[in-house]
């Protein structure tokens, strides 16, 4: 996956598509660590509760993603909940 950043380093995929960074830092972070295991990030809509999605990025893996919230109740449990995800299912796992 081709990752690259602008002058004011926002994130953007090979698409060029902006993705908006996470307002927690501890759910960013995870965020980070799922698309370096090969995940993918995709943008909620402008005004839903979920940030965005995380899917896996083995084909095989159709089912498995997760939801990211923009305001959890508990931001560092929500990270681990992430964490916790990508480490059940990374993309080289068949």
């Amino acid at each position: 996956m081709l990752v690259l950043t602008d002058v004011n380093e926002r994130i953007y995929y090979s698409n060029r598509r902006p993705m908006k960074a996470h307002p927690n830092k501890h759910i960013h972070a995870a965020i980070e660590y799922a698309m370096s295991e090969g995940w993918h990030f995709v943008s909620g809509g402008g005004s839903s509760h979920c940030f965005g999605r995380l899917r896996c990025g083995t084909s095989a893996h159709r089912e498995h993603m997760m939801s990211i919230w923009s305001t959890p109740r508990n931001p560092e449990k929500h990270a681990a909940q992430i964490i916790r995800r990508v480490e059940h299912c990374s993309p080289d796992k068949t």
